[in-house]
C-alpha cells in the first residue's frame, strides 16, 4: 500500500513548497522590514527494499535535496531514469516511513520496495549519483555507456509539433509553475502532447528532481515509455536532463535556456531532438529537426 505524502505537513511557517522568512528590503537608501516567501529546500533520503540471498534488505540509497511535495513520484522517477527498474510492477510498495517515531523525519525519508528478481549494483548507483550531484557526469565514454544501459537510439515516429505550439509550451509551463509565482525561485519541468496540452508538471530546487518527479508520474500511472510527449524544462538542458529523457523514451526536449555540450552530442547519439532558448518567440534547434512539423 502507498504511503501518505506528508511533504504538505511542515514547521516553521512552511507551507507545501514554501516558507515565510524575514527580509529586510533596501531601497534607494531606505530600509523596510517585512516578510518574504521563499521555496522551500530539503533533504530526502530514499532507501531501498530488496531481496538478497532469500533475505529482504533495506539499505539508504541517495539524499538528494529537493523541495518536499511528490516526493514519492520523485523516488520512483530517480529508480526509474536509473535503471534500478524498467516497469512499475517491480515497485511492491513505496512509502514515507517513520523512523524513530519522528514525523518530520517521516516527511523527509521515502522507502522503495522492489520486487524479489530486481537485480541492480548498489555501489556502481551510489557512485554514480555521488558523482553526478557533485560534478556533473563527463566525458563521451558517458554517452556510449548509455547504449548499454538505455539502449538503442530513438526512432523516427508520428509525433511531431509544430513552431507555434512549442512558442506557447513556456507561457504555460509558468502558468502552472504555482510555487514559482510565489517565490520567483524554482525549478519545473513539464509534460506536452502534440498540441501543446500539458500532461503533467512538478516543480523543484533541482531541475533533475522535478524531471524525475514527472517521469516517476507517469512511471507510476503505467504511463511508459513517454514515446508521445516533449519535456520542457524552466533552465538549461544538461547530460542529466536528456539521459533521464532517454531512460523514458522520451522523443523530444525542449528547455527555457541552453544546453550543454554534452546534451547535444547524446540528443544526436540517440535521436532525440533537442530545443533551447525557446522564449521571446524564437527557439534553436540543436538536434533532430525533423519532428519540428512546419520545418
Amino acid at each position: 500500500m502507498e504511503g501518505r505524502d506528508l511533504a504538505g505537513s511542515r514547521k516553521n511557517d512552511v507551507t507545501g513548497g514554501t516558507a515565510a522568512a524575514d527580509v529586510q528590503r533596501v531601497r534607494a537608501g531606505s530600509v523596510e522590514r517585512g516578510r518574504d516567501t521563499l521555496a522551500v529546500e530539503e533533504p530526502l533520503e530514499i532507501r531501498i527494499s530488496y531481496v538478497a540471498d532469500g533475505r529482504r534488505k533495506i539499505e539508504s540509497l541517495c539524499v538528494t535535496m529537493r523541495t518536499p511535495g511528490h516526493d514519492l513520484d520523485l523516488a520512483a522517477g530517480f529508480l526509474f531514469t536509473e535503471n534500478v527498474i524498467s516497469s512499475p510492477a517491480q515497485i511492491e510498495q513505496i512509502a514515507h516511513c517513520v523512523p524513530d517515531g519522528s514525523q518530520e523525519a517521516a516527511c523527509n525519508t521515502v522507502r522503495v520496495d522492489v520486487a524479489d528478481g530486481v537485480d541492480f549494483d548498489l555501489e556502481r548507483l551510489r557512485r554514480n549519483f555521488y558523482a553526478s550531484s557533485s560534478c556533473g557526469v563527463c566525458g563521451k565514454a558517458s554517452i556510449e555507456a548509455l547504449k548499454i544501459i538505455s539502449g538503442p537510439m530513438l526512432q523516427a515516429n508520428e509525433f511531431r509539433i509544430t513552431e507555434s505550439v512549442v512558442h506557447s509550451l513556456p507561457d504555460l509551463l509558468h502558468s502552472n509553475q504555482l510555487v514559482f509565482q510565489q517565490t520567483g525561485g524554482l525549478h519545473a519541468a513539464g509534460l506536452f502532447d502534440d498540441r501543446g496540452a500539458l500532461a503533467g508538471c512538478a516543480e523543484d530546487v533541482g531541475r533533475h528532481n522535478a524531471v524525475d518527479k514527472v517521469i516517476g508520474a507517469q512511471l507510476r500511472g503505467g504511463r511508459v515509455p513517454i514515446s508521445d510527449r516533449l519535456l520542457l524544462v524552466s533552465g538549461r538542458s544538461s547530460f542529466e536532463i536528456l539521459q533521464k529523457a532517454l531512460a523514458a523514451r522520451i522523443p523530444f526536449v525542449a528547455a527555457v535556456g541552453p544546453p550543454s555540450s554534452l546534451a547535444v552530442d547524446l540528443a544526436k547519439k540517440f535521436g532525440i531532438t533537442l530545443l533551447g532558448f525557446v522564449r521571446d518567440g524564437r527557439f534553436n534547434i540543436y538536434a533532430g529537426s525533423e519532428r519540428i512539423a512546419d520545418r
